[in-house]
């Protein structure tokens, strides 16, 4: 990310920010430090805007968001694909209404992207044609990698060979548009960074105890309602392609209900989505944000989320 050194501005409004892997306490977090700092919960977390995915996302409950103001949880249609783009101009709405009613905004999540992109901004891609970016696609990436040696060897060098959607992604720009993806990337608009005081902390637990409490997790999920979800989303018979149909959990009881795999593989393939997850998530927050942003390596629990809370409001 991008995002300025903090600064002793107070003309700027603050925005506190409570980010971090799956299960690492961030929900509970956030409601503690709305409930001492007068805030408002924003979702920062792109599985959890989606309706259909109230149990396998771990949204807050009805009863949790009653314990403070939640904005962005559970909005949007299970039919539609959220982009980054849509999330960060209604996290920006949120954000905005909140200070206009002198409440702290409190965004919290653990989606890189869609943090990055409110922060940094976006660059102004135009849609790609349609058919460019098929091809591009459809090619094998290592054919799709060699093509981007040629056409655009700075986003060649700096992608993976086998990152099969990023080094699409960069040759139908270049084909498209006839500009280099850096270049677009240099010149990103709409990101906030640079008009608030940010307050960021990282959770970045143990790994043991995180892994311990995603595999709980995912098991309390499928005996929570997560099978009665998954039930729920089949029959709407929604393209498989759709960011609900792709969540995890949906794939694993999807293969159960229909017999292909028993209830013990059901689950153990649940926790191991989980738990991979988690440490991509992990590795993306331990590295990406800036050295200044606050990290906090405990365990949450009931016993420093107060003291955590009053440490966010600096």
């Amino acid at each position: 990310m991008d995002t300025p050194e903090p600064q002793n501005d107070e003309s700027r409004p603050p925005v506190a920010l409570i980010a971090g892997p799956t299960a690492s306490g961030k929900s509970a977090l956030a409601v503690a430090l709305a409930q001492k700092a007068d805030g408002i919960v924003i979702n920062a977390d792109a599985s959890q805007v989606y309706a259909d995915l109230s149990v396998l996302s771990a949204r807050p409950t009805d009863e949790e968001m009653a314990d403070a103001p939640h904005r962005l949880f559970g909005h949007i249609d299970g039919a539609q694909a959220c982009t980054a783009a849509r999330w960060a101009e209604e996290a920006r709405q949120e954000i905005a209404k909140a200070h206009a009613t002198d409440k702290l905004p409190i965004l919290v999540g653990g989606t890189g992207l869609y943090l990055r992109t409110l922060l940094d901004g976006i660059a102004p891609i135009p849609d790609i044609a349609p058919d460019i970016r098929a091809i591009a696609r459809a090619l094998p990436v290592a054919t799709a990698h060699a093509a981007l040696t040629r056409e655009d060897p700075e986003a060649a060098a700096r992608l993976a060979p086998a990152d099969t959607t990023r080094v699409a992604r960069a040759l139908e720009v270049v084909r498209s548009t006839g500009r280099p993806l850096a270049e677009w990337q240099r010149d990103k608009q709409g990101g906030i960074g640079a008009t608030i005081t940010l307050r960021p902390m990282l959770l970045l637990p143990p790994r043991d105890w995180l892994i311990a409490r995603c595999d709980r997790r995912f098991d309390q999920m499928v005996e929570g309602g997560a099978v009665e979800e998954v039930r729920h989303l089949l029959a709407r018979h929604l393209n498989p392609d759709l960011p609900v149909m792709r969540a995890i959990g949906v794939r694993e009881i999807t293969a159960w209900l229909a017999g292909e795999i028993d209830r013990d593989a059901m689950l153990e393939r649940g926790r191991t989505a989980t738990r991979q997850y988690a440490k991509r998530q992990y590795t993306w927050f331990a590295n990406q944000p800036p050295a200044h942003w606050l990290r906090e390596n405990r365990e949450i629990d009931a016993k420093i989320i107060d003291k955590l809370a009053i440490k966010l409001q600096l």
